[in-house]
């Protein structure tokens, strides 16, 4: 069944990617991205490989631009949007935290709430929730990013029930991705040094969490994104998505068996 479908965060990465996969199957994709800037060089691309996407400016932090969604008969919202950031959590900027959760949070929920009044009405409809396998397992002086996505992950395991109890035809569910190579990890990893002076408590091993974080990310990123976007398109057309969607399958697996051990 054609499909239309809103995806945020388009611009780049999985978005991007998940975007130009769902055009391909004959959906209807609304991408959109946070400037004008990435929505021209998308259009540009969809020009080139001539796929058909509508693409326009949504900065899910401004009301206005969220508004603008209101109106829209949407089957699908995929919630892709979002920002890192990292460093300890005994000394980062908590200005930095606040704003990590105003995007990957606060912000998502309230586009969400407008797309949900449309679904509810119209009795059908899917809100996927792309968060990460980050937001099931804590992770060293990447939390500002981490702790966002366990609150996405947990909110978005309640809100399917809750929304369930209306019998309304409408979903929920939670897309996690492991660590994929996109260069979103390394912009992520590399913010905290952009501030780390020679006060920081962790001023001294800045050498040694660079290694560890390099060698981590190096074996465990995957190198495209085909498994989760795979996994994007399969929520997209279930006719009841299930809970979890995560991919690559085997980090999955490391995250589910680290909480069995207690890791």
């Amino acid at each position: 069944m054609k499909r239309t479908i809103l995806i945020t965060g388009a611009g780049t990465g999985i978005g991007r990617d998940s975007a130009f996969a769902l055009a391909m199957r004959g959906h209807s994709v609304l991408a959109t991205t946070q400037t004008e800037e990435q929505a021209r060089a998308l259009r540009e691309e969809a020009a080139q490989k001539n796929a058909v996407l509508q693409v326009f400016k949504l900065d899910i932090t401004q009301d206005q631009d969220r508004q603008s969604i209101a109106d829209l008969s949407l089957d699908v919202l995929i919630n892709n949007a979002g920002v890192g950031e990292s460093g300890s959590l005994a000394e980062v900027d908590i200005e930095r935290i606040r704003q990590v959760f105003e995007v990957n949070v606060f912000s998502t929920l309230a586009l969400t709430q407008i797309a949900l009044r449309g679904m509810i009405a119209r009795q059908r409809g899917t809100v996927l929730f792309v968060s990460s396998i980050a937001g099931r397992l804590p992770m060293p002086f990447l939390m500002p990013y981490g702790m966002s996505k366990f609150a996405l992950s947990a909110g978005g395991a309640a809100l399917r029930e809750e929304i369930d109890q209306l019998g309304k035809n409408v979903h929920i569910a939670l897309i996690e991705p492991g660590a994929i190579f996109t260069g979103f990890n390394q912009a992520m990893m590399a913010r905290k040094y952009t501030w780390m002076g020679p006060s920081s408590y962790f001023a001294g091993h800045v050498e040694k969490i660079k290694r560890q974080e390099g060698q981590v990310f190096k074996w465990l990123e995957a190198s495209s994104t085909d498994s989760i976007v795979r996994q994007i398109v399969k929520a997209t057309e279930a006719k009841r998505p299930k809970l979890r969607y995560v991919a690559p399958w085997l980090q999955g697996f490391g995250v589910r068996l680290a909480r069995i051990l207690g890791v």
